[in-house]
């Protein structure tokens, strides 16, 4: 198969899809792999290393989409990449399409195979390749708001871990699972005051384990949540539905009511954000102010630490990668239940329910689309 690694044009996006030693794995198995100049050089992976490795370097991005059976990618496609699409290319990366119809759309129209990352299941029915830049995006999250809540950033100019005499900063996570958690490591760490909200009472009983008690937990409900936030300085949105639109589970009456000076930051975004007065940001306009209160929701924010973040997602996405290309799109997505549950997008039709409920589509499974 000939793979093809284009360089992320989105804002800011560091990130590369496969680094050299996947490269050298997919040409050692037989594979062919064109990887557009400088893709990696944003992560400190220089051209000269895919080149060791066994890629050919090509100058375009037109080259690489153009000639690629398979497109292996970081983030979702921007406008100037959605002309590249074909019938029969499949792309392999974040598509996190539930709050993005026009690029639904245009998956449809051009009947690409489609494969999200964060929608891939492994044998214990987590998501593989969505954890380890939630694991990033959790702990940047915490940093990041210590960051806002800096007076020459707009923040209360509050520090996280207090001082002795002086309480620390209260922080409020919204969402147990592998973003929350993280983040609770990092902000517990650093000495913060700590509640963490779910539905989940079981998982609220495993936090509590894990952190020996060391934060707070709290059943989720809109009373809970409103009064946590009212008292927070730093507000962290972690909750995922597979492949949907995350719920609006920070109203905007509920951020009226927060602390003039707190930050928010919606890590929850890429899938619509849960809080309400939340939209996207990029990492060159990250922040704005409603109500007195710094958002910060950038919808790529591993990209800030692209090294780290792609060393990190390749080394969970290769084995689907190396998959893919040794059995086909077909016969892997026929065979591998994981790899199935990627598949968005199929030969013009919605194959994710999630996906298709959020934007009001039909869906078919994807095994009856291949007979």
């Amino acid at each position: 198969m000939i793979i093809g690694v284009p360089k992320e044009v989105k804002d800011n996006e560091a990130r590369v899809g496969i680094v050299p030693a996947g490269v050298k794995g997919l040409v050692d198995a037989g594979h062919q792999v064109i990887v557009q100049t400088k893709a990696g050089e944003g992560s400190s992976l220089p051209d000269n290393d895919y080149q060791h490795a066994g890629a050919e370097i090509v100058g375009t991005e037109k080259e690489v989409w153009g000639r690629a059976e398979m497109v292996v990618k970081v983030k979702e496609p921007t406008a100037q990449e959605i002309g590249f699409f074909r019938e029969n290319l499949v792309l392999f990366t974040y598509l996190h399409l539930a709050p993005i119809p026009d690029l639904t759309n245009e998956l449809l129209k051009k009947k690409v195979t489609g494969i999200a990352y964060e929608t891939v299941t492994d044998k214990q029915g987590t998501l593989p390749l969505l954890t380890p830049m939630s694991e990033v995006a959790g702990r940047m999250s915490v940093q990041v708001g210590a960051t806002y809540l800096e007076k020459e950033k707009g923040g209360r100019g509050v520090l996280l871990g207090g001082v002795p005499g002086v309480p620390p900063a209260a922080v409020v996570i919204i969402g147990g699972g592998i973003v929350g958690t993280h983040a609770a490591k990092i902000a517990v760490g650093m000495g913060a005051n700590v509640t963490i909200i779910d539905l989940n009472l079981n998982r609220l009983r495993e936090l509590d384990d894990i952190f020996s008690g060391r934060l707070h937990t709290l059943a989720s409900n809109s009373y809970s949540i409103a009064h946590a936030t009212s008292h927070a300085d730093l507000v962290i949105g972690g909750v995922l539905i597979p492949g949907a639109s995350a719920p609006k589970l920070v109203t905007k009456h509920m951020v009226s009511k927060m602390k003039k000076g707190a930050v928010i930051v919606d890590v929850a975004i890429d899938q619509g954000g849960c809080v309400e007065t939340a939209r996207p940001t990029t990492h060159s306009n990250p922040s704005y102010v409603v109500d007195g209160v710094v958002h910060y929701c950038v919808t790529n924010m591993p990209g800030a630490v692209p090294h780290t973040s792609t060393l990190a997602l390749t080394n969970a996405t290769l084995p689907y990668v190396m998959k893919l290309a040794q059995h086909g799109a077909e016969a892997a997505i026929k065979a591998d239940s994981g790899i199935r549950a990627g598949v968005n997008t199929y030969q013009g039709s919605v194959t994710y329910a999630a996906v298709a409920q959020s934007q009001g589509k039909q869906w078919k499974d994807v095994m009856t689309l291949l007979g």
